[in-house]
């Protein structure tokens, strides 16, 4: 948790709601459920993220017509769900487009960009990840690293600092990889646990979970342009604040703050989550705001359907037909009605989907959850 940036299973502040959410059985259920990526050579990418512990799932496609009725872009696609233990959220959707809109974000130095998206994990050993990082920038392979930096909670959070070898220190340590089709946060807890957010795979090379979040970046003055996800869709707001460049150390870097510049950020969550460490759950979606006027680079069409990289993320929900009923009977308010709504089609593995773009310009296709999906907490 870089100044409450990034880690926030580890966040102890909330914020209490007041905005109406549509009925639970309608909206989002469980996390976030896929970051979808696309790549150029499948079987790759498989390799690359099953040392994180991922493994090939789902495999399906769809052809041109298909695909730019439901994702906008007009080209044959094959894609593979990445499974990561039991879990129900965080996964992996590997995209290869016959011809990619794209190269996508590519290798930036920093997560800075209008439509900029990533994905974060914890690690048993931080030091382990960063082992094999510095290996691939010796043997010159592209990669950006932000090396591990330790956030303290009681420092972030403006309680009583820890004293150096006197009392325990509770944070994580915290890294940023960033390679030309990846754009991954690794971190690691120290003296604290918090078990539903995130489940490591022991096996895997880099001992990782699956996605604990992932996170998204916009530049407007409308302090409702995030309300959406809550009023509409039915996440939780969780946490919410503003961050100023005073406070933003780690985030200097991982950002590319300006002098004096700051941001504000909303945390929303699986609705099943809880304020405690141990009923948090992972899945959390991190918006970044900066002001309208911030001098940062729009990267929108680097990061939708069609490109390469992370360029997609997709939620489950309750009910597909009522909601995107709701969603269609919106008023066309900023900050609450979708900019732009499809209609319900089947995606590459056959599972109802709708595309559309929220009010803050993200692309996002929603898919009907299973019958008893998720499982009660």
């Amino acid at each position: 948790m870089i100044s409450g940036v990034m880690s926030a299973d580890c966040d102890p502040s909330t914020i209490p709601t007041s905005s109406p959410a549509p009925s639970r059985s309608a909206g989002c259920v469980g996390g976030l459920h896929e970051a979808c990526v696309g790549v150029t050579d499948l079987e790759e990418a498989i390799a690359d993220f099953r040392a994180w512990g991922c493994r090939p799932g789902l495999r399906g496609h769809l052809d041109a017509a298909a695909s730019a009725a439901l994702y906008g872009y007009d080209s044959a696609l094959e894609s593979v769900q990445l499974l990561h233990g039991d879990a129900d959220h965080g996964l992996v959707r590997l995209m290869k487009w016959q011809t990619p809109l794209n190269d996508g974000v590519g290798l930036r130095t920093n997560l800075r960009g209008i439509g900029s998206r990533w994905g974060v994990r914890v690690t048993q050993s931080v030091h382990g990840v960063l082992n094999h990082a510095e290996r691939a920038l010796q043997s010159g392979l592209p990669l950006a690293l932000l090396p591990p930096q330790l956030a303290v909670i009681g420092e972030v959070s403006g309680e009583r600092a820890a004293k150096p070898f006197r009392d325990p220190i509770v944070g994580v340590r915290e890294m940023v990889l960033i390679q030309p089709h990846y754009r991954q946060v690794i971190f690691e807890r120290f003296g604290y646990e918090s078990p539903l957010y995130g489940q490591v795979e022991p096996t895997s090379l880099l001992r990782a979970s699956q996605h604990t979040h992932a996170g998204l970046m916009v530049a407007s003055d409308d302090e409702r342009i995030f309300d959406f996800y809550e009023t509409v869709l039915g996440l939780k707001r969780t946490h919410e604040e503003r961050v100023p460049y005073a406070n933003a150390t780690g985030s200097r870097s991982i950002f590319g703050l300006e002098p004096g510049e700051g941001f504000h950020m909303v945390d929303f969550d699986d609705p099943r989550t809880g304020a405690s460490l141990a009923e948090r759950r992972s899945g959390k979606l991190k918006c970044v705001r900066f002001a309208a006027d911030a001098r940062i680079e729009d990267l929108r069409e680097l990061a939708r359907p069609g490109c390469l990289g992370y360029s997609l993320y997709t939620w489950r929900v309750g009910d597909l037909g009522l909601l995107r009923r709701t969603l269609a009977a919106t008023p066309g308010v900023t900050g609450i009605a979708a900019a732009t709504l499809g209609e319900i089609l089947p995606d590459e593995f056959g599972r109802p989907s709708l595309g559309l773009r929220a009010p803050d310009g993200s692309p996002w296709v929603l898919q009907q959850a299973p019958p008893g999906w998720p499982a009660a907490p």
